[in-house]
Parts: C-alpha cells; sequence; structure tokens
C-alpha cells in the first residue's frame, strides 16, 4: 500500500516533495518496527555498535568524527551501553591515559541479535518484490544514504 502524501499548497515540485514525505515515513515506520522488537536497540546504540563491530575499539573523537555527532554526544550515548556492558572502556596500548570504547562479548552478541532481527524484517517486507527490485531498492537506497552523507560531511558547521 502506498501512503499518499497531503498536497502541499503552492507546491512546484511534487516528485521532491513527495520523495521527503515518503523518507520521512519510511523513518517514522521503521522506528516503530524496531519498537515492536523484542530488546531492539535504538538507532544511535545500533550505528555505535556496529562502528565498533566493523573498525574496532575507538576513542570518542574518532567515534565522533566516524559517525558525524559531537564527541559529547557519543559520551551520553556510549554511558548506558557501558551500564549494560555491551562496550567496555579499554586502555589505549600506545598511551596508557587515553582511553577507547570496545564491543563486549555481550555486545558483539547483542549486536548479532539486532542484525538478524533487521535483516529478517527486511526479508519480510521485501517477500513479495522481484529480485531485481530488491537489488534495485537496495542500490538506490545506498546511493542515496551516500549522497546525504556527502552532503553533511560538506555542510558540517
Amino acid at each position: 500500500m502506498t501512503t499518499p502524501s497531503p498536497r502541499t499548497a503552492g507546491s512546484n515540485d511534487p516528485l521532491h516533495g513527495q520523495l521527503q514525505y515518503q523518507v520521512a515515513v519510511f523513518a517514522r515506520r521503521m522506528e516503530q518496527a524496531r519498537l515492536g522488537a523484542v530488546g531492539a536497540l535504538d538507532r544511535a546504540s545500533y550505528l555505535l555498535l556496529d562502528h565498533l563491530a566493523r573498525h574496532g575499539p575507538a576513542n570518542v573523537k574518532a567515534l565522533a568524527d566516524a559517525l558525524g555527532i559531537d564527541s559529547s554526544t557519543v559520551t551520553r550515548q556510549a554511558a548506558p551501553l557501558v551500564r549494560a556492558d555491551l562496550v567496555g572502556r579499554v586502555p589505549y596500548p600506545a598511551d596508557r591515559r587515553t582511553v577507547r570504547l570496545a564491543l563486549t562479548p555481550l555486545g558483539c552478541r547483542r549486536l548479532a541479535e539486532v542484525r538478524a532481527d533487521r535483516e529478517e524484517l527486511m526479508k519480510q517486507l521485501t517477500a513479495d518484490w522481484p529480485a531485481d527490485e530488491q537489488h534495485a531498492f537496495c542500490r538506490l537506497l545506498t546511493r542515496f544514504n551516500d549522497s546525504l552523507e556527502t552532503f553533511t560531511t560538506d555542510h558540517r558547521p
């Protein structure tokens, strides 16, 4: 079922008006689907854990740069993950005064569970789509996200 968007009075660009509306609906519905999942991680936690899994231990500044957020935001987001033993603080071998964040074994297992749940959701949502449309959607969504990343990087204050 396609979600119709409300008509914007005086809109001269119906395609991009519809696109921005559909992106907003997508974000809201994915958040709702995530909230319905047992033991789901919020978006910020998932992205932080995912980054640590893909790139290894990192200090707060490196995480902030990689995720495009402030160091204070990483610190705030990491605190509950440390309390939940999903992330641990580990010393940096080259400088014992520096602390890095790293996934714990529990964090690795939890991330794997969440990834599997999200992958299953994607399979269910696209089960009746032809394979070529699934691949096209993935390709276009990747391109959209890459464009968004470039835009936000280029327009960072």
